[in-house]
């Protein structure tokens, strides 16, 4: 009898650490922002400073716990061409996935889009955290979206 009870609590606890393991990594951490309060901005070829760029519809997302969680997504009334015209292309974008319940931003469809050309990256802002960069995706139909990525300073 006492080594069911034993097991049984092993077993308890595990799943109760496995569930807290998964609300800390999905929920706990993540605030949405507010719109108003978020600056999306791409860096400009020649000033190679970054500036504002229109957005609208925009939801966004971020944690303290770590800077590359933020994610955006929004339209802009911005063409692809004019855009490229004016702003650095970002060659190394790899969209990080968003937590579920954040379902406006699908990694996977940004990422197929950039290899199929239908969507372009541009840098936001190197370094807005250190290592970190801001890269923004556009697609032809105005949809973008935003998140942050470790840039050269951090990888292999």
């Amino acid at each position: 009898m006492n080594g069911k009870l034993v097991g049984g609590v092993i077993v308890l606890a595990a799943l109760i650490t496995g569930i807290s393991i998964y609300y800390l990594q999905v929920y706990a951490f993540y605030v949405q922002l507010d719109p108003a309060a978020v600056d999306i901005r791409l860096t400009g070829i020649v000033s190679q400073e970054p500036q504002p760029i229109l957005t609208d519809a925009l939801q966004a997302i971020d944690s303290d716990s770590s800077p590359i969680r933020f994610r955006a997504c929004f339209e802009t009334g911005r063409s692809i061409a004019g855009l490229t015209e004016q702003f650095v292309v970002y060659d190394a974008a790899d969209p990080l996935n968003a937590p579920d319940w954040f379902d406006c931003f699908d990694a996977a469809e940004v990422g197929e889009a950039l290899i199929a050309g239908d969507a372009i990256a541009f840098l936001g802002e190197k370094n807005i955290h250190d290592g970190v960069d801001r890269v923004v995706a556009v697609f032809d139909d105005g949809r973008a979206f935003a998140w942050h990525q470790l840039n050269e300073t951090y990888q292999d």
